[in-house]
C-alpha cells in the first residue's frame, strides 16, 4: 500500500477528536443556538439514566463546554423545539431537522417491532395503540405512569411493561407520538403534531436522498469510515446499502480510499472525503486539559473504534456482578490531549456535597507523575462543581496500579 494513502494512527487520533469538538480547548457558550451547533456538529448526544456523577447527555456536553448547563438542553428540547429525542443506536438528542429521515425507518418499524415485541410482551399490547392515541389527544401528555390502569404486568426485568406502556413505547417509536419532556428521567409523550415544527414534520425526503443524507452526514461525523460504520452510525440504513453507497462514491470520485493505521500499527481500508490529508494536519495538537468523559460519549460509542484507534478496550460492567468486575459498576474514561489516559471510579454524594474518589488507575504505558495528578485534581474540581458539590474526597488507596486483564462478562 502506498504510505500517500496511509493515515497515521495521531493524524488518525486528531481528526477522529476534531470530528467529535475534543481536539479543542473545552470553552465558549453552551446555550441556545451554540448549543444546537454543537449537537448538529457531534451528530446526537445519548440519553442514560444512570447519574453516578451526572447523566450522560449532561456530561456529554459538559466536558466540551464547560459552561454548560442542564436547564439550557431542557429549553432547547421543551421550549424552543430544536432539539427532538428519538432512536439511533439508543435514546438520543438530535437536531429537530433531521426529523424527516427518519420517517422511513418509522415506516419498516411499524411491522417489524410488533412482530418482535409480541415474543417478550404480553399478547394484546398492539390492540392498545387506538386506546392511547385517544388518551393523549384527548387529554394530553401522558408517562407510562398515567395509562394502563388495572393492567397487569408480566415477569420479564427490565421488560416489565404493562400493554399500554409498551403502546406508548411502540408509538413513540413509529414517530406518531414524540417525547414532549421527562420528569425525573420519565418519558412525557404527546402527540408528534404538538411537539415538533411543522417544517420539520412536513419534510419528506426520498428513501434515495435519506440513504445519501444518512452517509455523507455520518462520514462528516466520523471523518473517515467503513460501510459498517457509516451504516451504524445513525441506525436508519442497512450494511449493503451503506456497501452500495461507497461502492458509488469511490467509483465516482466523491470519497477516497484511505488504509487507517490502528494503535497497534494495523490497518484498516475505510474511505474519507478528498483532502482527508490535509485536513488531518491542519488539525492542531489537542490541549494538554484532563477531561472526564461520559462512557456513553459518541468519542466511545463504537467501543471497536475506539479500542483501534487509542488502545483503549473498555466496557461499562453494570451487568457484571461484583466480584467479577475489573474496575467497577461505572467508571470514566480520562483524555489527555489526543490520548486516554486513565479510569476514574467517582460518585456524587450530593447530599454531603462530596464528590467521592474511589480509584483512579492509570492506563498502561502512562507515567503518572505530579504534572498529570494536578491536572486531574483540576478536573475534578470542576467536575464536582458541575455535579453541584463543594469539594472532593479521595479514598486512602484511590490511586491504582494499572490493569491490564479484559473486562470479563456482559459489559456494555
Amino acid at each position: 500500500m502506498a504510505e500517500a494513502n496511509i493515515l497515521p494512527n495521531t493524524l488518525a487520533r486528531r481528526l477522529f477528536l476534531e470530528v467529535h469538538a475534543l481536539a479543542e480547548p473545552p470553552a465558549g457558550p453552551a446555550k441556545g443556538a451554540a448549543l444546537q451547533e454543537l449537537i448538529r456538529r457531534i451528530g446526537f448526544v445519548q440519553v442514560d439514566s444512570i447519574a453516578t456523577v451526572e447523566r450522560a447527555h449532561h456530561m456529554i456536553l459538559w466536558s466540551r463546554r464547560p459552561t454548560y448547563r442542564p436547564e439550557d438542553l431542557a429549553r432547547a428540547l421543551e421550549r424552543d423545539r430544536t432539539l427532538w429525542e428519538h432512536w439511533t443506536h439508543d435514546a438520543s438528542i438530535l437536531p429537530a431537522e433531521v426529523f424527516g429521515h427518519w420517517k422511513h425507518r418509522f415506516a419498516r418499524d411499524r411491522g417489524r417491532l410488533v412482530e418482535r415485541w409480541t415474543g417478550w410482551q404480553q399478547a394484546g399490547f398492539h390492540e392498545k395503540f387506538d386506546e392511547v392515541l385517544a388518551r393523549v389527544a384527548e387529554h394530553g401528555p401522558v408517562s407510562a405512569a398515567e395509562v394502563g390502569e388495572g393492567e397487569s404486568r408480566g415477569s420479564t426485568g427490565w421488560w416489565d411493561w404493562h400493554p399500554s406502556k409498551a403502546a406508548l413505547e411502540y408509538l413513540w417509536r413509529v414517530g406518531e407520538l414524540s417525547v414532549t419532556r421527562r420528569e425525573n428521567f420519565r418519558k412525557v409523550y404527546d402527540l408528534t403534531e404538538r411537539v415538533l415544527p411543522g417544517h420539520h414534520r412536513e419534510a419528506e425526503p426520498s428513501e434515495e436522498e435519506t440513504l445519501d443524507w444518512a452517509c455523507a452526514s455520518a462520514l462528516d461525523r466520523l471523518g473517515f469510515a467503513t460501510s459498517g460504520e457509516l451504516a451504524a452510525y445513525w441506525g436508519l440504513i442497512g450494511p449493503e446499502a451503506a456497501k452500495g453507497w461507497v461502492a458509488r462514491a469511490l467509483a465516482s470520485g466523491r470519497v477516497e480510499p484511505v488504509e487507517v493505521e490502528g494503535a497497534d500499527g494495523t490497518l484498516r481500508r475505510s474511505v474519507a472525503w478528498p483532502g482527508w490529508r490535509a485536513r488531518a494536519e491542519a488539525v492542531a495538537e489537542p490541549p494538554g486539559r484532563i477531561r472526564v468523559l461520559s462512557p456513553f460519549d459518541p468519542m466511545l460509542r463504537d467501543r471497536n473504534r475506539a479500542e483501534r484507534l487509542f488502545g483503549f478496550f473498555y466496557r461499562i460492567e453494570i451487568y457484571v456482578p461484583e466480584p467479577r468486575r475489573v474496575w467497577g459498576y461505572y467508571v470514566f474514561p480520562v483524555l489527555e490531549g489526543d490520548r486516554i489516559v486513565g479510569r476514574l471510579d467517582a460518585r456524587a454524594d450530593r447530599g454531603a456535597g462530596v464528590l467521592r474518589v474511589r480509584a483512579f488507575w492509570p492506563e498502561a504505558g502512562v507515567r503518572w507523575g505530579a504534572g498529570r495528578e494536578g491536572r486531574l485534581m483540576a478536573e475534578l474540581d470542576r467536575l464536582a462543581r458541575f455535579a453541584g458539590c463543594d469539594r472532593v474526597e479521595l479514598a486512602p488507596d484511590w490511586l491504582r496500579e494499572t490493569v491490564r486483564a479484559r473486562t470479563p462478562g456482559p459489559g456494555v
